[in-house]
Formats: C-alpha cells, sequence, structure tokens
C-alpha cells in the first residue's frame, strides 16, 4: 500500500533490491513498481520496517530539495520515526511509495543518491541494469542544449518547472522505441527527413536520437545552459515519444533537477571545454567528476560519500579532479644539473610556460635548446614518461601531428588499409586529459619548429593554443578536441636553419621566446662551466669567445655543445672537430664571399690571438 491507501502495482519483471545504509550500518529493502508519477518517472516502494538513516549530510538539502522535504515531511507525519529494531536509526511505520529510486535512497539515506545504482540485487546487480531498454554498464552524463530551440528557451519555459528534457526530432516517425539500434535510427532519419536535412545534419542527428533514446538511461547526469549558468540533473525515467504542438519537444525524458545552478564563467575550465560543443547533444562522461562536486565542498563530498558503498582507501573521483596543477620552481640542483649561470633564469622560463603554456628556445646550432628542453620538461612534469618529442622537417603535415588517414596494415591479414590513425599531439592530449592525470603537467617538445609550414602543420591548433578554454571539431574523426590545461609546449629553432624574423605574427602571439645565444648567459658560460666540472683546461672556452668574436651575425655563431662531447678531448679529437663540424658552418655561412676560412677561424689563427699565460 502507498501513504494515501491506493494499491501499488508491483513489477513481477523486478527482484527486490537492497540498500545499506552509511558506515555499514542495516540493510533497506524495495521494489520498484510500474505506476508513473506526474513527470514519467516510475515510482519506488519501500516497505514498513525499513532502516532509514538518523542523520543527513550537510548538502542533502541543497543537493536533492525535494527528497528532503519528503523526509522532514515523512518524519513530522510519524511514518518515519526512531527504530526500536535498530538502536541509532530510524524506521518507517507504513508503506512508502516514492516518485522515483533516487528519491527512495535519499531519503533513507539523508544524503544525495543516485538509486539506480545504490540499489542492488542480493548478487550486486544495480536497479539500473532492469530498466526497460536501459544499456548495462556505469551512468554517463549528458549536456543536452535547449536554450535556442527554433527561437525559444525551453530550459526556462518547460524543462525546469515540468522536470523533463526533451529533443526535437520535429519530422521522426512515431513509433521509435527505446532502445533502437544505431542503424534503424540512421534508416529511419534518412528516411524521414531525405529532402529537408543536409547529409551532414543527418549524420548529427542520427548520433543525438540515438544517444537519447538507446545510451541515456535512468540515473544518468544530465546538464544544461540557459542564460549564463549551469543546471544538473538526473534523469529518472524512460523517452516518451509525443506529437507536441509546437514541434519542439517530440522526444522527452523526465529529470530530477537540483535546485542550485552554477555561473558560466565559473566552471572548471576542463569543463568549459566540453560544454564548448556545438552539438545539441554531447556526452560529458569523461568530467563527470567535475560534476558531481559543483557547488561542495571537499568535506561536503566526503559525507556524501558515506553513504556509498565504496573502499574508503580509495580517494573520491570529485576530490581527485580538484587537485591543482603546479610546475614546481627549479632548484639549485637542477641548475647546478643544467650547468645553468642562475637558477633564477630557470624560475624565469618556468613561469613563462604557468602563464603562456608554450615557449620557443631560439638560437644558433649547438646552444644545447633541445638538451635543455627535455631536461626541463622532465623536471616540471616529474619524469620522462609526462614527455613527448617530435621533430618538424619540410614535408611534415597536420595529419603527421594532430590527426589523418594514413596507411596501415591489418596485423592478421596482411593487408594494407587506410585508417584514422592520431598524431603525437592527440594522443600526448588524450594521456594529459585522463582522469587522475589532469593535475600532472605534460609536455610536447616540437623539435626544429621553424622547419615545417607551421600554419599548414598546426591547423585549427593555432586557435586552440590561444583559446585553452575552447574546443573544436577535428576535420577527419569529428570528435571535439580541446588542448587539456595540463599540456604544454616547448618548440626549439635554429636561427642559422631558417631566420626567427621569418615566424609568423600568429606564432608570436601565442608563444613565448626565449633567446639562447653565445652571446648571453646561460649559454655565453656554459662551455667554461663545463670545463670546470670536468677539471678540465680552460682554453676550448678562450677559443670559442674568440671564435664568436670573429663572427658579425649573432644567428651564426657557435653553441658551446660542439666542444662539451668526451671525443673532442682525446688526441687530436679538438683539431678534428674543428676542422669536421666548426668550419664547415662558416664555409656555408660566407659561401661566395671570397673569406679566407682557414685564416680567419683556423685553429692556428685563434691560439696566435690569445693573450699569453701569465706565469
Amino acid at each position: 500500500m502507498s501513504t494515501d491507501g491506493e494499491a501499488v502495482p508491483m513489477a513481477e519483471q523486478y527482484p527486490e533490491f537492497h540498500l545499506r545504509l552509511p558506515n555499514g550500518g542495516p540493510v533497506a529493502r524495495g521494489r520498484q513498481t510500474d505506476e508513473m508519477g506526474t513527470n514519467g518517472s516510475r515510482k519506488f516502494f519501500v516497505g514498513l520496517g525499513q532502516p532509514v538513516r538518523k542523520d543527513v549530510a550537510a548538502s542533502f538539502a541543497a543537493r536533492a530539495t525535494s527528497a528532503f522535504t519528503k523526509r522532514e515531511l515523512l518524519i513530522s507525519d510519524g511514518v518515519i520515526k526512531p527504530s526500536d529494531t535498530w538502536p541509532g536509526c530510524l524506521e518507517t511505520t507504513e508503506d512508502v511509495v516514492f516518485n522515483s529510486p533516487s528519491e527512495a535512497a535519499s531519503v533513507l539515506t539523508g544524503s544525495s543518491l543516485n538509486g539506480w545504482a545504490a540499489w542492488k540485487t542480493e548478487d550486486g546487480r544495480p536497479l539500473g541494469d532492469y530498466m526497460p531498454g536501459a544499456s548495462w554498464g556505469p551512468n554517463r552524463a549528458w549536456l543536452v542544449r535547449g536554450s535556442n530551440v527554433t527561437g525559444l528557451d525551453l530550459v526556462r519555459r518547460m524543462w525546469l518547472p515540468k522536470e523533463r528534457v526533451t529533443l526535437a526530432a520535429p519530422r521522426l516517425r512515431q513509433g521509435v522505441e527505446q532502445g533502437v539500434s544505431k542503424e534503424q535510427v540512421r534508416t529511419f532519419v534518412e528516411e524521414d527527413y531525405e529532402s529537408t536535412a543536409t547529409y551532414s545534419q543527418k549524420q548529427q542527428l542520427t548520433e543525438e536520437v540515438h544517444a537519447f533514446l538507446s545510451r541515456m538511461k535512468e540515473g544518468d547526469t544530465i546538464c544544461t545552459i540557459s542564460d549564463g549558468r549551469l543546471y544538473v540533473g538526473q534523469i529518472t525515467g524512460e523517452v516518451q515519444q509525443i506529437e507536441s504542438e509546437d514541434r519542439r519537444s517530440n522526444l522527452r525524458r523526465p529529470v530530477s533537477w537540483q535546485d542550485a545552478s552554477h555561473p558560466y564563467d565559473e566552471l572548471p575550465q576542463e569543463l568549459k571545454q566540453k560544454l564548448s560543443s556545438q552539438h545539441d547533444v554531447v556526452e560529458l562522461t569523461s568530467v563527470q567528476a567535475v560534476i558531481d562536486g559543483l557547488g561542495l565542498t571537499d568535506e561536503e563530498l566526503a559525507d556524501e560519500a558515506e553513504a556509498i558503498e565504496r573502499d574508503p582507501s580509495v580517494e573520491l573521483p570529485a576530490i581527485t579532479v580538484r587537485r591543482d596543477l603546479e610546475l614546481p620552481e627549479p632548484t639549485d640542483a637542477l641548475a647546478s644539473e643544467l650547468l645553468v649561470h642562475d637558477r633564477d633564469w630557470l624560475g624565469e622560463v618556468r613561469d613563462l610556460l604557468w602563464d603562456d603554456k608554450q615557449l620557443v628556445l631560439y638560437g644558433p646550432p649547438g646552444t644545447g635548446k633541445t638538451y635543455l628542453a627535455l631536461k626541463l620538461a622532465e623536471f616540471l612534469g616529474g619524469g620522462p614518461e609526462q614527455v613527448k618529442l617530435v621533430q618538424f622537417h619540410p614535408s611534415y603535415a597536420y595529419e603527421d601531428f594532430i590527426e589523418g588517414i594514413r596507411p596501415k596494415e591489418d596485423p592478421q591479414t596482411r593487408e594494407v588499409a587506410f585508417r584514422l590513425t592520431a598524431g603525437p599531439l592527440r594522443d600526448l592530449a588524450d594521456l594529459a586529459n585522463k582522469e587522475g592525470n589532469r593535475h600532472i603537467p605534460h609536455f610536447l617538445i616540437i623539435d626544429e619548429i621553424n622547419r615545417a609550414n607551421l600554419a599548414k602543420v598546426f591547423g585549427e591548433l593555432y586557435f586552440l593554443l590561444e583559446y585553452r578554454d575552447m574546443g573544436v571539431q577535428l576535420p577527419y574523426s569529428g570528435d571535439d578536441f580541446a588542448l587539456p590545461p595540463n599540456l604544454f609546449v616547448i618548440g626549439t629553432m635554429n636561427t642559422a636553419d631558417r631566420s626567427i624574423a621569418l615566424v609568423d605574427a600568429a606564432m608570436r602571439r601565442r608563444f613565448a621566446f626565449v633567446e639562447l645565444s653565445p652571446r648571453t648567459e646561460p649559454t655565453s658560460g656554459l662551455l667554461r662551466r663545463w670545463l670546470t666540472s670536468q677539471e678540465r683546461d680552460s682554453e676550448p672556452a678562450d677559443l670559442l669567445d674568440a671564435l664568436n668574436s670573429r663572427i658579425e651575425e649573432p644567428d651564426f655563431r657557435i653553441g658551446p655543445s660542439y666542444l662539451m662531447k668526451k671525443g673532442v678531448y682525446r688526441d687530436g679529437g679538438l683539431e678534428r672537430t674543428w676542422r669536421t663540424k666548426i668550419l664547415p658552418l662558416l664555409e656555408e655561412h660566407h659561401y661566395g664571399e671570397g673569406v679566407d676560412i682557414e685564416k680567419r677561424y683556423g685553429l692556428a689563427a685563434l691560439r696566435r690571438s690569445l693573450p699569453e699565460p701569465t706565469a
């Protein structure tokens, strides 16, 4: 019986479901019913004599207002009162029918709870698996847009007051059932929209209708945006297909909306990236932990979690995603390892990365740009696992860098076919964006960044580098893609290969530029510091300084790394390195000018120019 004395039709296809109260409390029992509530939710039955938690979570009233109000009413009416059976608990004194499994679970546990996951059979299967047309597996999160449906804002006009979410699909035939396959939906859309939608519109509508009909299920989280605010709710029932008068809300699902909404501008960046998608239905499961924590403190989240049977040693995902992204401050030990003259210089590079997310180390050959980029990235990221290096070259393309259709061999048939393949940027972005990774810095090192056609290689990445809180749709896969805030880019640029002046304004605006030049620190004194650390004579540093003083163009001065190798200090090694590596660079630089390279830059000439050593 229900609380008003009317019989409740029990659904024979549903077993009895169990719910354990917080902190190892007693187990309550209930059953799903076939009776529909006013907004299309299936009601849930809890019999008399079932245990109820005495206390409530601090966030209960704000997060589940209707369930909180229902609980208070049941207590005031004596339907829930202190229990003689379970000391320290309350219990039901008569049968109670709730509007949904979530309302029942929330009232009994005193906390906002997903009833489709919380109510379980004796062997541990959740209620959600038993709902008509529902797919098995964990619940998901979704964005459904309703603020501009044929010129109207359905969120405030219909969704919030009538507790529902809708999808237009005005020409879709009647009788399409929940749980229909995507191929069936595609066939219906192709036939029903044959002359009224373009190919891409029909593709997108197929995805949206299939998600709404078959992928969403009871207990899923629903988000929508209206007037610059995010509203969050929970799906509480099955799909209804109705011929609405205005043809704007033909497909409907009942939703229990939270009373509180959240200003869009104050949302976490990773959530805003997902919400920036222009589709009407977007899956948000990858940021569900972020959504779950909106408006709650860590203490309130931990308080709510007491109502859920879980491993107490595992940190809550909604708390994990709040860990702040940090770049560690460079240490004296790092400065000593890299032979940098001043730790503050490394600190400035770190600050540039933190502020701009991407920078370029530029300078002549041999100035240690790649080595410094790798070592700095490994230190800031916590290890080599978070660092990926790619090298640009003239034939490097967008398809190599982000994603494209590439030939791949089937490992079983050995046949070669063209398949969609992710590039290194997409791979690293996906790794950085995984749950549990978003507070860990990841670094992409682009060596010789100026040797490729940057506008061609970067494509829409130019936009994403500047607008990190937004996403774009990739042309090959059609996926929504954004650069995670914990992905940093360090490029290296050889100014002797192509002048930095040739870098376009778009590149300059998006990257900070840090010079590594033999005329300035930390490069100018690097070789001398290295020789001291190796307990070697300082003559190679004196010779390099003398050489660079004779080179007028800064972009063609010689970096110290040519003389920081063991082979240079074997018998005849310095002369051999000078003859085979340094002089050929200068010959190319002065090609056609008639300069006597040996007379001007040779070791003998440079040694004669050095001052006599003092006794």
